[in-house]
């Protein structure tokens, strides 16, 4: 695992914040996707805020022709289950294990800070979510799927076993099917997490209900600060 600390976009409340929320983009993307959905998320003023959101590192993707792009980690080839370099993908759960002890280290409990992902970032979050040693706020991971869900049962880690999980899909996704997010939220059920699951009339992509969904579970799951 590696401790370097990647590059990212922040954005700070006007006071210090009571919560972290640590986003990961999709393939392709890079720290700056998800940056619009700040003001469009509404938390209240009075729920002080920092959201981090890393870029991911630069590699070649084979799926793609081998493109160089910001990518979690190599997707090896097309269709499900999907075959990926886990090499990569441990390599950005290392760097999200790091940016997770920052946040920590500039004050925030770990029970304050929530793990986000959308796509390959999602897949990322709920595999380091789920293992983390310490107890975390909680998971929202979006139009995603879970590539090591087989050795999920295993390896998952005590202290996050009930961390509270949002889900949320399109069904018109033509990019990770429906069908491949709801056999991981079943794997979670049945392994005893509490998933909340949303799904929507929409692709690859985040919509304006699915926004105010979010909006909801964040403000529930951290509360009214002190």
């Amino acid at each position: 695992m590696t401790s370097e600390l990647l590059e990212c976009v922040e954005i700070d409340p006007g006071k210090k914040p009571t919560a972290s929320i640590i986003w990961l983009h999709g393939l392709g993307a890079d720290g700056h996707d998800f940056e619009p959905i700040v003001p469009e998320l509404g938390i209240p003023e009075s729920l002080p805020v920092r959201y981090v959101f890393p870029h991911a590192p630069m590699r070649p993707v084979t799926l793609n022709g081998g493109m160089v792009m910001r990518a979690w980690f190599d997707i090896l080839e097309a269709g499900f289950p999907r075959r990926v370099d886990m090499q990569g993908f441990l390599e950005s759960v290392g760097h999200l294990d790091r940016l997770i002890a920052e946040e920590h280290e500039r004050g925030v409990p770990h029970e304050r800070i929530v793990l986000a992902g959308f796509s390959q970032g999602g897949s990322i979050a709920l595999h380091t979510g789920l293992r983390y040693g310490k107890p975390l706020a909680g998971i929202l991971a979006l139009s995603t799927y879970l590539p090591t869900l087989d050795s999920l049962a295993e390896g998952r880690c005590q202290a996050n076993a009930d961390i509270p999980i949002m889900m949320a899909h399109g069904f018109m996704d033509p990019m990770v099917p429906l069908e491949t997010a709801q056999e991981a939220r079943d794997e979670l059920v049945r392994l005893g997490y509490r998933v909340e699951w949303s799904q929507y009339p929409m692709g690859h992509t985040v919509c304006p209900d699915e926004i105010d969904s979010i909006r909801s579970w964040l403000v529930r799951l951290l509360g009214p600060p002190g």
